[in-house]
């Protein structure tokens, strides 16, 4: 190389190199990305749910109603005579038996009275037979005994019959309040908080009551329904005997189960509700004078109906939807419609069939078309409460 070329390279400051030199460093990184290096989007998660599926089965139809236990009988327990106490024959809280003693009132002034009638009958009996024997000498004498004799003689047999027939009837009065001195149960049934003790006089007159009796076995709930179900449950009664189950006040715990036997006369026009009856035979005492319970009607039986859990029913801006199980495990919003709802179990009007397979639980991270990782298929049975377990068992048609 000669010197007058050597001068013309030098002419470019080292700067220029180096500036050439990172401008092809990056056209051959730009190449290299674009060859083969390019960005993937990330793949969508399944979601893990659980599901269940919808059966076809018989749902019950239930009217819920509030009420109070009453005993078939009530009875308040007073003296029929007066007298002073002897005995207390029974303990607060017993259960007794129609007939059973209670109280004894001391016996003997009624017993007294009772002695004195028969011998005052005995007396009367004594005087009208030998005043028969004198009418029976009188009349065989015939003409020798005057008209007036004979008269007055069967005037006094008639008089003594008649004494007779009242001293039967003291008789009976005295055994009567004798009876009377021993206070008996009139009701089978429990007895409440006693009222009197040993050696007080009581009288028939007084107002306070020596104890009350209920009757437990059988037992009623008085309940009521809204006026609105009057003409449902009024048809349904025309198709035969209506079942009635009595659950505790929260309505967790099932108590028993008895028959409807009476819808009251009139309506509440205050509270716009009817009071009914039911009665429970009540066996295992579960049911309780005064206890306050929940109380289901059940009005109607839908068979063979498509049956879902409550868990599976959302509610959104349009009503009610939820999610079913499609192709490839993926989401698909159903909108549904429900019938009635209770016991964990929803009666699916429309929008899902018997065999459907619903997500009842993790809904919250799914939406249309999102993949599915099912944990495990429960039937409606597994993922329905039981009724003593129920939170929410409001059998009435959903909006």
């Amino acid at each position: 190389m000669d010197t007058s070329r050597l001068r013309s390279l030098n002419r470019f400051p080292r700067w220029t190199y180096i500036l050439l030199a990172v401008i092809v460093a990056g056209g051959g990184y730009w190449l290299f990305a674009g060859s083969g290096h390019k960005t993937v989007a990330a793949k969508p998660q399944p979601v893990p749910v659980t599901v269940a599926t919808v059966e076809k089965a018989d749902f019950p139809v239930y009217q819920l109603g509030l009420g109070s236990v009453q005993g078939f009988n009530t009875v308040q327990v007073r003296s029929r005579v007066d007298g002073q106490i002897d005995k207390i024959a029974f303990t607060e809280g017993q259960i007794v038996s129609q007939g059973d003693l209670l109280v004894q009132i001391d016996p003997r002034p009624f017993q007294a009275t009772l002695d004195a009638a028969l011998a005052k009958k005995t007396q009367d009996e004594a005087a009208i037979a030998n005043a028969q024997l004198d009418l029976q000498r009188s009349t065989k004498l015939g003409e020798f005994a005057t008209r007036q004799t004979v008269d007055t003689q069967r005037s006094n047999v008639q008089q003594l019959t008649a004494q007779i027939a009242s001293d039967e009837a003291a008789i009976f009065n005295a055994r009567t309040q004798l009876d009377y001195a021993s206070i008996r149960a009139p009701i089978a049934g429990v007895t409440g908080i006693r009222m009197v003790d040993v050696g007080n006089i009581i009288s028939a007159a007084a107002q306070t009551p020596i104890v009350s009796i209920a009757q437990i076995e059988p037992i009623a709930v008085i309940f009521t329904v809204p006026e609105q179900q009057l003409p449902i449950v009024s048809a349904a009664m025309k198709q035969g005997e209506l079942k009635v189950i009595a659950y505790t006040s929260d309505g967790r715990t099932k108590l028993s189960e008895g028959v409807l036997a009476l819808v009251n006369n009139q309506v509440d026009t205050t509270s716009g509700t009817i009071r009914l009856k039911a009665v429970f035979e009540n066996k295992d005492h579960k049911l309780w004078p005064g206890m306050s319970v929940t109380t289901r009607l059940l009005v109607n039986t839908v068979k063979d109906a498509a049956v879902a859990p409550d868990d599976a029913v959302q509610r959104g801006q349009d009503g009610l939807y939820t999610f079913v199980v499609g192709e490839g495990n993926k989401a698909q919003v159903r909108k549904i419609k429900v019938a009635y709802s209770t016991d964990g179990r929803s009666m699916i009007e429309s929008g899902l069939t018997p065999g459907d397979r619903v997500i009842t639980g993790g809904q919250l991270r799914v939406q249309n078309g999102s993949p599915l990782a099912i944990k495990g298929a429960n039937s409606v049975a597994s993922n329905t409460a039981q009724p003593a377990q129920s939170s929410n068992p409001v059998p009435v048609k959903a909006d």
